[in-house]
């Protein structure tokens, strides 16, 4: 089994929150199982006021930029999000795989239900993983993939093998452009924190060398009656060290302490670059990862593609050496993503926090 769905598995063991409402039977009403009409007091942000300001832009990074070192750090540490320019993924790729995202969720429910992911799986058709911590359900649907789809293409699509063999061709080659582009990133973004690496050279316990993993993650925004009653996806912050995302169409909120809710629409040819937890520790707390959430939409049918890029799972993360001193003592003690993934299966959005380092002491 892969790493990343193994450690999944094990910290997501809830059955109840996995099987998606049948968006097309829904016509003039929101069901009560997914109305959001009371405020939610997670990470501490006062949800009575869910007015959202599009006039607050978020930094634009051109990776042909000479500075993009520089500004690729400025914008790590002040909002955790931005988008990217000029970032070698194909933009042919880019719509094939918005594509393939439509044709999968336009498939009768009955038969992506032949897709389902097991209990406490990522790969499959299903809801998000974060569904369990809100009282609440979501108005989306989503398909995991870790590593090759071709189980579950051959699920969706059994008996036209040239749409399933489409449908990996197109994935496969967006995961590996994907790892392409955060190893880019990652490369630059430590370069601004004066580490001088090309590449992160993840080692075992066995000393041996090992892969990055990563998720890559469809999801489907259906159009909603009254988008004011609903909500896409709930606030939450990313475990990973840095998530890439495409979407075709507004709908990603982010938090900001000065300012509340902001906006944060697509840029045509960029993506959006988003910090994780794992970064956050990594960076000794320089870099931020940010509180986002999706919205939904009373017409528009909203896609985006969301690709986590993380160390390996048995790897502990910790902030950088170069980055600690007497006057900068380490934050977060050393952590394993799947450590990372089991502490917040439990404790959710008081994740980051549990893995402080206080008096010389974490809490977890």
């Amino acid at each position: 089994m892969n790493p990343v769905s193994e450690a999944y598995r094990s910290n997501h063991l809830q059955p109840n929150y996995i099987f998606p409402l049948d968006f097309e039977s829904v016509e003039d009403v929101v069901p009560d199982s997914h109305t959001w009409n009371s405020p939610l007091n997670m990470f501490d942000i006062d949800e009575s006021s869910e007015h959202v300001i599009k006039s607050v832009a978020v930094p634009v990074i051109d990776l042909d930029d000479p500075n993009a070192v520089k500004l690729l750090g400025q914008a790590c540490e002040t909002w955790g999000v931005f988008h990217v320019m000029n970032h070698g993924v194909p933009l042919n790729l880019i719509k094939d795989i918005e594509s393939e995202s439509r044709r999968l969720f336009s498939l009768p429910t009955e038969q992506k239900l032949k897709a389902i992911r097991s209990t406490g799986g990522v790969s499959g058709y299903g809801l998000a993983h974060i569904s369990k911590f809100f009282p609440k359900k979501m108005w989306s649907e989503g398909f995991g993939i870790v590593g090759s789809p071709v189980e579950h293409a051959r699920k969706l699509w059994p008996d036209q093998e040239d749409d399933y063999f489409r449908f990996c061709d197109v994935v496969e080659e967006y995961q590996k452009e994907m790892k392409k582009l955060c190893e880019r990133l990652m490369s630059l973004m430590l370069s601004s924190l004066g580490i001088n690496t090309e590449d992160p050279n993840w080692t075992g316990s066995t000393g041996e060398p090992k892969d990055a993993q990563s998720l890559l993650q469809l999801n489907s925004y259906p159009v909603c009656p009254d988008p004011n009653m609903a909500m896409g996806m709930g606030p939450h912050t990313d475990s990973s060290f840095i998530t890439v995302l495409h979407q075709n169409g507004p709908g990603l909120h982010l938090h900001s302490n000065q300012v509340g809710w902001v906006e944060v629409p697509p840029l045509q040819n960029a993506l959006i670059v988003n910090i994780g937890d794992l970064f956050t520790i990594l960076s000794n707390g320089r870099f931020v990862s940010r509180i986002h959430r999706a919205g939904v939409n009373r017409t528009r049918h909203r896609l985006s593609v969301a690709y986590f890029y993380g160390p390996p799972m048995d790897v502990k993360v910790s902030p950088l050496m170069k980055l600690v001193d007497p006057d900068h003592p380490p934050l977060y003690r050393s952590v394993t993503w799947n450590e990372y993934l089991a502490i917040k299966a439990k404790n959710f959005d008081k994740a980051l926090e549990m893995v402080q380092i206080e008096d010389g002491k974490s809490i977890a």
